[in-house]
């Protein structure tokens, strides 16, 4: 069975910043994955000044993309609540939005891991 994964601008970047092959380390965790990115996401990460904001944008890219209602992390939740996916985010304030709707929250723990938290 394939299980969905939603990633916010937060795990996009991830890749960058700590040097984490994204596909490999969510596999490890969760086995086959299919990732989606909230079409909001695509223009945060546009209109972004990171210098890994580029990069980000041509890995989101290479996943689905699946247009919401809302922006922000207001997409990220919308879209868990309506695939029953997990979310990929270290984004604190999101996480604790994510619990409190039962959605399960896969983040980077020490910079070196992935962890799964389904309170």
């Amino acid at each position: 069975m394939v299980t969905n994964v939603i990633l916010d601008t937060n795990a996009l970047l991830m890749p960058f910043e700590v040097r984490l092959n994204l596909d490999l380390a969510v596999r490890e965790v969760l086995g086959d994955v299919h990732f989606i990115v909230p079409g909001p996401i695509i223009g945060e990460l546009k209109r972004l000044e990171h210098k890994f904001a580029p990069a980000a944008l041509e890995l989101a890219r290479r996943y689905e993309i699946i247009q919401t209602s809302s922006s922000g992390d207001a997409s990220v939740l919308e879209l868990a609540k309506s695939t029953g996916a997990y979310v990929l985010t270290n984004d604190k304030e999101l996480r604790s939005k994510l619990r409190k709707a039962g959605i399960p929250v896969m983040y980077l723990r020490s910079g070196t891991h992935l962890v799964v938290d389904v309170r």
